[in-house]
């Protein structure tokens, strides 16, 4: 579902400005999904989120958003 909607594709911004960068190969946290890595337009933190939450997350840092998803071992 996420992907018809364009927001695991680079570049995707949602409402909340976070920016999707990039798709890792590690599995996530919700059912089929995988983590991807998203970055705030604010404060530039990069996290990892699955991609079925990408559309609606927030900073973890800077906008109250869920803790990231370890993703730092894939890069």
């Amino acid at each position: 579902m996420a992907a018809s909607k364009g927001t695991t594709v680079p570049g995707y911004r949602n409402k909340n400005d976070q920016v999707t960068v990039r798709a890792t190969d590690l599995p996530g946290t919700d059912h089929l999904q995988k983590i991807y890595v998203l970055r705030c337009d604010s404060c530039k933190l990069e996290y990892g989120a699955n991609g079925s939450d990408i559309f609606h997350r927030r900073c973890p840092r800077c906008g109250g958003g869920r803790p990231s998803l370890d993703y730092w071992h894939a890069i």
